[in-house]
């Protein structure tokens, strides 16, 4: 390995020594270049060289001859200066570019299947321009033929920087035989096509042969009817009259309008050919529909209105059982991404255009992801996101909508397609519109019905109950609480503490002064433990109550708590590492129970966690932070003979 390396740095002698010479860099700057690239060149020929171990040699030989050529243009301005000929090009202009591609050529050699090395590749070849581009194209393409954007690369670099048109609409359809089922392909291909198109028509315009474009004005089709309507406003001040036209300027502006029809007809034709063949290759592909009416939505072809409405069809004959196609219809409607400076008198007729969309969706296939788009789509309007600006503007039409929005969640429920997620936004606009009551009413209705178990709503519902009973005083009555309590009951039993722990919490911080509803919130807590088991980590509810109790009553108290815990068929981990932490800290301000409790519960958890490699460090840790060094000692060999694999504890920082 040595006798290689060696060699290879020989042959740099001669690229070192004209860096000298020239005065780019000087001695000390060339040995150290010398030791950098023997380092990587040894990493390198290792048996297993990494793929990082390549890139870093490509990022010196980058930023180096970077260096040198910001050194050269330096040294030829002194030169220039002081009356000399300029410096004409060496060895060393060209060494550095060719031993980068010498790194790329070993990495890929070892590395064939990385599709992100061989881009890096490509692009190096593009940027530096050294005349490897087809030959670099050609070995991907026949190592990766299934990947599209290798196809889509190589057709763009023929197209736009060699100039050759037919060589990368060979390529794409290629590409397209051996990936019909890639819709980056077929959209690449379409714009390719148009994009050569125009670029012909361009070029007609240019020599004075035809005028116009393929490209669409962006201004949106209610616009240009209103203009259309109102043209006599836009007449230009040297129109003339109707009898005046000239007989001349008519036959030229035909036979513009012809060559104008000529381009657009073909242009259809092709959109019509492609748009075919790639629904015949991905009919089931949706997205692939949108992306072909975008692009044919920003062109001026020919019979553009009927095609779209061509397209719009076939999308609805075989996406009319998918609510996600009903949503983009309805959207696109009313566009609302454009909504933004767009007068009411045009946005309002939209809306209801989408709201048209939406009800013709739940006639044909009433669900309840149908009705989340539906109502989705109307809280956008009535009450949009932080940040975002209100489509319809502070005029308070969209005030209007807040009924229609309400009933879309009734007749959700009434046809029985309500979700839990629909419910909940239905109780959430109540609170929103400051109708607590009917909020309220509403959340015990749904929490009765088939939504019973839904543990969110069931959150809102006591986050309702809660405000509504303390709405006059901080302090509930007694018949207040109680009640509380026995719908907590209800749904505190019926579902697992994993799925509920946003409602324990809340209804542990609410009963936590009450010692009565406390205690037995305590004793549900041990019986759906006991059925569920303890949590190993995340959320633990009896290191929750464990921490209220705490607080609230002490640490004899807290400790009573965890030992009656710990006592449960399966605890859990976490709780076992919440009470090692609580006994810690204690231990680190001088309590001398909290080192010996410490100890008690990392011997409890390790009958049971003994193959837990973090639990045997932090109990080595601890030792040796508050403990003794024959104990920590006794720890560490004990870890060792326990442990299957003792690697990770040994190789740990702390135990080196």
């Amino acid at each position: 390995m040595a006798d290689v390396v060696q060699y290879r740095l020989e042959r740099m002698v001669d690229e070192l020594d004209d860096l000298e010479q020239r005065g780019i860099f000087s001695r000390r700057e060339i040995a150290e270049i010398v030791k950098q690239r023997r380092k990587f060149e040894y990493r390198l020929k290792r048996p297993c060289p990494l793929k990082q171990d390549f890139l870093a040699y490509v990022e010196y030989e980058t930023q180096l001859d970077a260096l040198r050529r910001l050194r050269k243009k330096s040294v030829a301005r002194e030169l220039t200066k002081q009356g000399n000929k300029k410096l004409k090009k060496s060895k060393s202009d060209f060494a550095g570019m060719l031993r980068i591609l010498e790194i790329y050529e070993l990495a890929l050699k070892r590395y064939k299947g990385d599709i992100d090395l061989w881009f890096r590749y490509l692009e190096f070849c593009r940027i530096r321009k050294n005349g490897k581009m087809k030959t670099a194209l050609a070995k991907v393409i026949r190592f990766h033929p299934k990947v599209p954007g290798v196809w889509i690369y190589a057709a763009a670099w023929e197209f736009d920087h060699n100039l050759n048109v037919a060589a990368a609409r060979a390529l794409m359809q290629e590409g397209l035989r051996v990936c019909p089922t890639s819709e980056d392909l077929w959209v690449e291909y379409l714009r390719m096509e148009l994009t050569y198109l125009n670029k012909l028509k361009a070029r007609k315009v240019a020599l004075g042969e035809d005028e116009g474009t393929l490209t669409r004005d962006p201004k949106s089709s209610d616009e240009k009817q209103w203009r259309e309507e109102n043209k006599d406003l836009f007449m230009s001040l040297g129109e003339k009259e109707e009898g005046d036209d000239n007989d001349g300027s008519n036959v030229g502006s035909d036979q513009a309008e012809k060559k104008q029809e000529l381009f657009a007809e073909h242009g259809m034709n092709i959109f019509k050919t492609v748009y075919g063949g790639a629904v015949e290759a991905v009919p089931s592909s949706l997205s692939l529909r949108k992306r072909f009416l975008e692009i044919l939505e920003g062109t001026n072809l020919s019979d553009y209105e009927d095609t779209c409405k061509e397209i719009l069809n076939d999308a609805k004959r075989d996406f009319s059982s998918q609510p996600e196609f009903w949503d983009w219809l309805a959207r696109r409607e009313c566009d609302l991404e454009n909504g933004q400076g767009i007068s009411k008198e045009v946005l309002i007729p939209r809306l209801e255009k989408a709201v048209q969309v939406y009800e013709e969706a739940l006639k044909k296939m009433p669900s309840g992801t149908t009705f989340s788009l539906y109502a989705n789509f109307l809280t956008a309007i009535v009450a949009p996101k932080e940040g975002e600006t209100n489509i319809i503007g502070p005029s308070g039409q969209a005030v209007n909508y807040i009924p229609h929005l309400l009933s879309v969640y009734e007749r959700a429920e009434s046809m029985g397609c309500i979700t839990e997620d629909l419910a909940c936004k239905h109780v959430s606009l109540h609170l929103q519109l400051r109708q607590l009551e009917e909020a309220r009413k509403l959340a015990a209705k749904l929490c009765s019905g088939k939504l019973a178990e839904s543990v969110e709503l069931w959150v809102l519902r006591i986050t309702i109950e809660i405000r509504y009973i303390t709405r006059s005083s901080p302090t509930p009555s007694d018949a207040d609480s109680q009640t509380l309590f026995e719908l907590l009951q209800q749904i505190l039993m019926k579902v697992s503490v994993s799925k509920s722990d946003n409602l324990w919490l809340k209804v542990l911080k609410f009963y936590a002064n009450q010692r009565q509803y406390f205690d037995k919130l305590v004793e549900i807590s041990v019986v759906t433990l006991v059925r569920d088991g303890g949590s190993e980590n995340g959320f633990s509810l009896s290191s929750a109550i464990v921490s209220f109790v705490l607080q609230k009553d002490g640490i004899q108290q807290a400790r009573d708590m965890y030992k009656r815990f710990l006592a449960l068929p399966h605890p859990g981990l976490a709780l076992h590492k919440h009470c090692i932490d609580l006994e810690t800290n204690l231990a680190s301000i001088g309590d001398k129970d909290g080192l010996i409790s410490a100890r008690k519960l990392y011997e409890s958890a390790l009958a049971t966690y003994d193959q837990n490699v973090s639990l045997w460090q932090d109990y080595y840790r601890m030792e040796t932070k508050m403990g003794t060094s024959e104990k920590a000692t006794a720890i560490y060999w004990r870890a060792r003979r326990v442990l299957k694999d003792a690697s990770e504890f040994v190789t740990s920082p702390d135990m080196l």
